[in-house]
């Protein structure tokens, strides 16, 4: 079991430390992009407040939710491998989406985010009613039904794309990820923000019990834990979260897996540490990657998703060699 102690002052500072960073970060990011901005220039912008201001937000956002999630999933499945995904969230929003953009709602506002979103929430209840057993839910049961119907989206949207050439890469972009100002705006941002809110002051809220189900489900019951009241909690509060976080821009791979991971190994076990300092590096990350993103190729841009790949396997590698003495 995790062994805890109180957060003292020196974290309180680390997190102020942190969050200043993160509001900087914000800052001279919003300067960026295909249009790049000078500070005289800000005030009568409307590419500034309207379409890149929304973008940074929406980025800070997401990824604060994917880190706070990816930590909570960890702790649930005792398994510092999993991440926000495992449970089909991106799967079932990914084949909302290549069929809103098959069906055209591309031009509908909310069309293919809609659909989505509602894809991912009835393909993770789907899973919980398979690996649910009376009032328990088996959590091996339930990481592997998420694996087999990720397989099994995945071959249904490549055998559509297949039949769909001409929409091919409209389909692998939306799933690459990304920000872009026509998928996201300032309605886009007020609809996550209290998901976010909500949802990251539950797991912070429930971050003691997480350090408790570490040890296990019968060791968490002896020390008053409520372990499936809790369980049932975390998994909707997260899954809402990142069903959201994914219908809105897609899926954007490795944040909530390398964030949570790299905290623990600087900060350790500790989920009352752990869930803060993932919030705030989550953001940060997710923030830089697509400020990079739109100015490397500029005026074209890449997948965020893809450089948050790119810059997060090689760094989790990295990781894991340098603490493999510890396992």
């Amino acid at each position: 079991m995790v062994k805890e102690r109180k957060p003292g002052r020196a974290n309180l500072w680390v997190l102020l430390a942190l969050t200043l960073l993160l509001a900087a970060a914000m800052a001279v990011c919003s300067l960026f992009g295909a249009v790049d901005f000078e500070w005289d220039e800000i005030r009568d912008s409307q590419i500034f407040w309207q379409l890149r201001v929304p973008r940074v937000v929406m980025s800070v956002l997401v990824g604060a939710v994917l880190s706070v999630c990816g930590a909570a999933y960890q702790s649930i499945f005792r398994n510092p491998l999993t991440d926000p995904y495992v449970l089909g969230v991106s799967s079932g929003a990914s084949l909302g989406a290549a069929v809103a953009i098959l069906l055209g709602w591309g031009a509908i506002q909310w069309g293919v985010s809609g659909l989505a979103l509602a894809t991912a929430l009835l393909t993770v209840l789907l899973i919980y009613k398979i690996a649910s057993i009376g009032n328990r839910m088996h959590t091996t049961t339930l990481l592997l039904t998420g694996v087999c119907f990720t397989l099994l989206i995945s071959a249904v949207i490549s055998f559509l794309m297949v039949l769909n050439h001409e929409k091919m890469d409209d389909i692998i972009f939306w799933t690459m990820g990304s920000f872009d100002p026509s998928r996201i705006s300032w309605e886009d941002v007020w609809v996550m923000l209290p998901v976010a809110v909500v949802g990251i002051g539950v797991v912070l809220w429930y971050s003691r019990d997480l350090n408790l189900l570490l040890a296990g489900s019968e060791e968490a019951r002896s020390m008053g834990c409520e372990v499936e009241k809790v369980k049932r909690v975390l998994l909707l509060f997260t899954t809402l979260m990142v069903a959201f976080a994914v219908s809105s821009c897609g899926v954007i791979g490795f944040v909530g897996l390398i964030v949570p991971h790299a905290v623990r190994l600087v900060v350790g076990a500790d989920n009352r540490r752990v869930v803060p300092y993932s919030l705030l590096c989550g953001a940060i990350f997710v923030l830089v990657c697509d400020t990079l993103a739109r100015t490397v190729l500029r005026p074209g841009e890449l997948p965020v998703g893809s450089l948050t790949s790119i810059i997060g396997a090689p760094l989790f590698i990295y990781l894991l060699y340098k603490s493999k003495k510890s396992y």
